[in-house]
């Protein structure tokens, strides 16, 4: 499809390129041709001035223009002229098929970006549908299906459709960050910030008995407050159901040259290299330590993250160590 297009796009850079060479082409010749047609009716109007008083042209130094030369000129500007717009038509094919391309670039970037995204969502959205489907079908034709068993089935359609509302909510944050409709920031407080996203994941933290320890110095950041505590309820949350019972989980920070540098270690199962590289992609699950865990989820909490990191022109990196933990560090800008 954008080998077409980009045939089409050049095709079109093709025609206007030689539309405006061949107008001044044209123009050109035409200026030209006129001139010569000029010059050689002045000098033929002047030598017959001269000829019935007796007088020679060469007397004056007046040279005396062939026709033939005139037209022999014109010829040789046509010939060039028409040489020169083919140059321009072989050079002008070869830029714009490159310009075609780098123009279709982002475009077909985005498309296939945008594929890529209905597809994986397609596919997550099958998983807890097709649950839904077998449970329902199979305990239709159950004719001994009574009211306890009814009961567990609605449960377990109850704990499908949450998680259909939790990768539907989450595809939303995505979108809507991915948007980038240039929010306005405002003067936030960094442990302000980090004491509301504690909360928001406390009981999870207590239920695997882990201690997160708050160690964030109060320094004024510009962003918007929603959506930096939504960051690091993800970050927490990640650390938290990926570290055993009765860990901790330690938030830190500092100043560095007008930027803050967060760090938010556990002690959890850690990362494996490979994975590092992917980890903020859209849907990525790792299939070795950290899914051994059984901890479900869809793969798109720190895809959210590194959005809402991108929106504030930050950067985030992890470091992490099979069976020792991961710490991820985040650098935002720094109101003073």
């Amino acid at each position: 499809m954008f080998e077409s297009a980009r045939f089409k796009l050049t095709g079109w850079y093709l025609l206007i390129i030689m539309l405006i060479s061949i107008a001044f082409s044209v123009a050109i010749y035409g200026v030209l041709s006129n001139e010569l047609t000029r010059v050689e009716r002045v000098q033929r109007l002047r030598r017959e001035r001269l000829l019935p008083l007796g007088l020679q042209p060469n007397i004056f130094r007046q040279p005396v223009i062939d026709p033939e030369l005139i037209n022999e000129s014109k010829n040789r500007l046509r010939s060039i002229l028409i040489l020169i717009n083919l140059g321009i038509l072989a050079t002008s094919g070869i830029l714009g098929y490159f310009l075609a391309g780098r123009t279709l670039k982002p475009i077909k970037k985005m498309v296939d970006e945008q594929s890529r995204f209905i597809t994986d969502a397609s596919h997550e959205l099958r998983t807890p549908l097709t649950s839904l489907k077998s449970e329902i079908e199979v305990n239709l034709r159950d004719k001994n299906l009574n009211l306890p068993n009814a009961k567990k089935l609605l449960m377990s359609n109850l704990e499908e459709v949450n998680n259909l509302q939790y990768l539907s909510d989450n595809l939303i944050k995505l979108a809507q960050y991915q948007k980038n409709n240039g929010n306005i920031f405002e003067e936030v407080d960094l442990l302000e910030i980090l004491e509301e996203a504690v909360k928001k994941v406390i009981n999870l933290a207590k239920n695997k008995k882990i201690i997160v320890k708050n160690n964030i110095r109060n320094i004024k950041l510009l962003g918007d407050k929603q959506s930096l505590i939504e960051l690091f309820v993800i970050l927490l949350d990640n650390a938290i159901k990926y570290s055993p019972q009765g860990k901790n989980v330690i938030v830190t920070s500092e100043k560095i040259d007008g930027y803050i540098l967060i760090k938010v270690k556990d002690q959890g199962v850690g990362i494996s290299k490979e994975d590092i590289a992917h980890i903020f992609d859209r849907f990525y699950r790792s299939d070795k330590s950290r899914t051994k865990e059984g901890i479900s989820g869809y793969g798109l909490g720190l895809s959210i993250a590194k959005q809402i990191i991108d929106e504030h022109k930050g950067l985030i990196k992890v470091e992490s160590e099979i069976n020792k933990g991961s710490i991820f560090s985040i650098q935002l800008p720094v109101k003073y």
